[in-house]
């Protein structure tokens, strides 16, 4: 059963995308329905649990037993073959995997082909999945077509609405929610990934709401930006509370721009530093400053218990698509390099 006034179909807790005032994502007008009561609704997940798959060897979580990884956004133009290239060329050196995205406003090849383009540069994909634009056929069959591929793992998320004026013509399908999607990538072998929104409302419901996606079959998290790692901590004592005993990826925002920090900052269920961008922004470099702010929240967020690795989000830069890239990499590099120098 869904709380039938949900826009995206919801069925088992809030998506992550809830406003902090309590708003649905994609209408501000509209209380969001699995926001409402005390504690806030969550539905158990009533179907079969998959049997968890031993990690890949040599893969994400197989590396993530051994020390801490690096998953980093792939920033690329759409439908340009020649810079998705060179762009997944520098950052696999430097990054355990790529995750590969899919935002409402820039569409982009279908998640086989980037696969596939990935596989070949030498990198590792981790490809984003959505229900905004997919019913359960086609995402069987793109679950299916990765697993052939041999891609390891997919972030399953229910997926942001569109912004005013993109594509009005098209419709939003939501077919299905994140929950149910992991249930079937976990099911096709995959590493069903789920996202974890700390800074959303209600704070009370997000570790219930991953308990079930446990349940249903999730393996791997992958958390949006806090603005302290204290919070990532407090939000993940309520998951251990919860019962849930997964291995968490930290996102670490990288901006070294006016542009780039906002568009991170403007996403829901996002919080940012605000005191470290103002010291990013107006420091005499500001590429070496948001590079060494990264470095410092990706060290205070795996000081944090359950966390096994970092997640580099966002564009980085708008000087251009591979120098955004070079930076990316730059991150890993300096990150790898503390590690090997660590005293033992």
């Amino acid at each position: 059963m869904t709380v039938e006034v949900c826009p995206k179909r919801m069925v088992f807790g809030p998506c992550g995308g809830v406003r902090p005032e309590g708003a649905c994502e994609l209408d501000v007008a509209l209380p969001c329905p699995w926001a409402a009561g005390d504690p806030a609704p969550v539905r158990r997940w009533d179907g079969p649990t998959p049997p968890r798959m031993p990690p890949v060897p040599g893969g994400l979580l197989d590396t993530a037993t051994r020390r801490p990884v690096v998953l980093t956004d792939l920033s690329v133009p759409p439908y340009d073959v020649a810079t998705l290239r060179d762009v997944a060329r520098r950052l696999a050196e430097h990054s355990d995997a790529l995750l590969v995205g899919e935002h409402h406003d820039v569409p982009d090849f279908p998640p086989t082909m980037m696969a596939a383009e990935l596989h070949a540069a030498g990198a590792r994909p981790w490809i984003t999945l959505t229900c905004r634009d997919r019913n359960r056929v086609v995402l069987e069959q793109e679950l299916a077509g990765l697993a052939a591929l041999g891609v390891e793992g997919v972030l399953c998320v229910t997926g942001d609405g569109r912004g005013p004026g993109v594509r009005p013509e098209v419709g939003r399908v939501f077919d299905l929610d994140s929950t149910r999607l992991a249930h079937l990538a976990a099911a096709a072998g995959l590493v069903a990934t789920s996202a974890l929104a700390p800074a959303a409302p209600p704070a009370d419901a997000r570790a219930r709401v991953l308990a079930e996606k446990g349940r249903a079959g999730t393996s791997l998290v992958v958390t949006n930006h806090v603005g302290r790692a204290d919070e990532l901590d407090a939000s993940l004592t309520r998951v251990r509370a919860a019962g849930v005993d997964l291995p968490v990826i930290a996102g670490v925002a990288l901006y070294t721009d006016e542009a780039t920090a906002r568009g991170l900052a403007a996403l829901p269920g996002l919080e940012l530093d605000e005191e470290a961008v103002a010291a990013v922004l107006t420091a005499p470099d500001p590429v070496e400053a948001g590079i060494e702010t990264a470095l410092a929240e990706a060290r205070a967020l795996l000081a944090v218990p359950g966390v096994v690795g970092i997640n580099l989000s966002g564009v980085g830069s708008r000087a251009g698509w591979v120098p955004a890239a070079d930076i990316k990499a730059e991150v890993g590099r300096r990150l790898a390099a503390e590690r090997v120098t660590a005293p033992s």
